[in-house]
């Protein structure tokens, strides 16, 4: 277990908005009348940078941000089990490039639905517990991994619908896991949180013969030696409460509790003694009321700036680029009064996307001088 090292004081960011960049409402859609949990631009390819996804009660639903803020539906999935609700949606590839997305939630089952024919392409099923998150690998987009009530952390080749690791057991984590993330250029790592208030960090690189294995895998998907990884290399105690959201910024780590606050922070693990460490948390970037669990934050592609909403239907935008923490603007707008569970920053961060408890999305774009 990390300890947090004294003496090295967090800076955390002032409240008061450096208006460095100006955001206006540009459109606003009520989609369902339920909840909806995730929202999602695609990161993956460059011809679909203006593509988002959403989820939301038993459904997901592709739009095409145009421009003058307008938005238009592309296709809609609709799952045929009425009680499913959708916490979380990714977007993946095939081998062949074909885009698909990825969606879990309350049923435990991930829908990979390939867009170019709009048909469920895999259904993966192994999780004893809602889906709390899906993640996409960047280098490798067939492989995505999720985060389950069921205190597991398990990887899938979307592409052959094989359950390769399962990560679990003597020091996996204790209770629901809520978020995970990989690592954005080593291909091995990648981070988990949860309700158990711990940070961990994962490597796969001694069990990636597996990962190989399931790209040629031409058996039953139900036979694949699924290996179980009980230790990961390192835990963080950061928070003293859930953390829902952690991001890889580089070789650190932003994560969220349900304490009003963004934290950044760099696990520093000791090579020869895996599992343990030190963290030190140098950035904090406060959201007020932002004490709930499930909201998210969102990053551009190039991590230059965060959003997050908050349960009176606020948006922060801080400056990742920066120390102490600058807080680039707060979006407000009198008719937004919801929970926002998620939010989406374009690829430059001109557009922020925010998906809200009461079945709305609102765009934001930027107000270019």
């Amino acid at each position: 277990m990390s300890k947090i090292t004294l003496g090295n004081e967090s800076i955390v960011g002032s409240l008061t908005p450096s208006n460095k960049k100006s955001y206006k409402v540009t459109n606003r859609i009520q989609e369902v009348k339920k909840p909806l949990y995730a929202v999602v631009f695609n990161f993956l390819d460059a011809r679909f940078f203006d593509v988002f996804v959403t989820a939301g009660g038993n459904r997901i639903t592709l739009y095409n941000c145009l421009g003058d803020g307008a938005i238009s539906a592309l296709q809609s999935y609709a799952d045929e089990d009425k009680e499913e609700s959708f916490y979380t949606v990714s977007w993946a590839c095939g081998v062949n490039g074909n885009p698909y997305v990825a969606a879990g939630g309350v049923k435990g089952i991930i829908r990979v639905i390939d867009v170019n024919t709009e048909t469920i392409h895999k259904s993966l099923v192994g999780h004893g517990d809602s889906v709390n998150e899906i993640r996409t690998q960047p280098l490798k987009p067939q492989l995505v991994i999720t985060a389950s009530k069921d205190e597991s952390v398990r990887l899938w080749n979307v592409e052959t619908g094989i359950c390769i690791l399962i990560f679990a057991g003597a020091g996996g984590h204790r209770y629901e896991v809520l978020s995970v993330d990989f690592h954005p250029s080593d291909i091995y790592r990648f981070a988990s949180c949860g309700m158990d208030t711990t940070v961990k960090i994962w490597s796969m690189k001694e069990f990636w013969t597996y990962v190989e294995k399931s790209f040629t895998w031409t058996d039953d998907p139900s036979k694949f030696p699924t290996k179980f990884v009980q230790f990961p290399v390192f835990t963080a105690s950061v928070h003293t409460n859930y953390v829902d959201c952690n991001r890889w910024f580089g070789d650190f780590i932003l994560s969220k509790s349900v304490d009003n606050e963004i934290l950044l922070w760099e696990p520093q693990l000791k090579e020869n003694s895996p599992g343990e460490g030190t963290s030190d948390v140098l950035l904090r970037y406060p959201v007020p009321m932002c004490d709930i669990w499930f909201i998210k934050f969102s990053c551009d592609l190039h991590l230059s700036s965060v959003a997050i909403g908050n349960q009176d239907g606020k948006i922060y935008v801080w400056d990742l680029k920066s120390c102490p923490p600058v807080l680039i603007t707060k979006l407000s707008h009198n008719q937004s009064k919801s929970v926002i569970r998620q939010t989406a920053m374009s690829v430059d961060g001109s557009t922020i996307l925010a998906c809200c408890e009461d079945g709305t999305i609102w765009r934001w774009d930027v107000i270019t001088k």
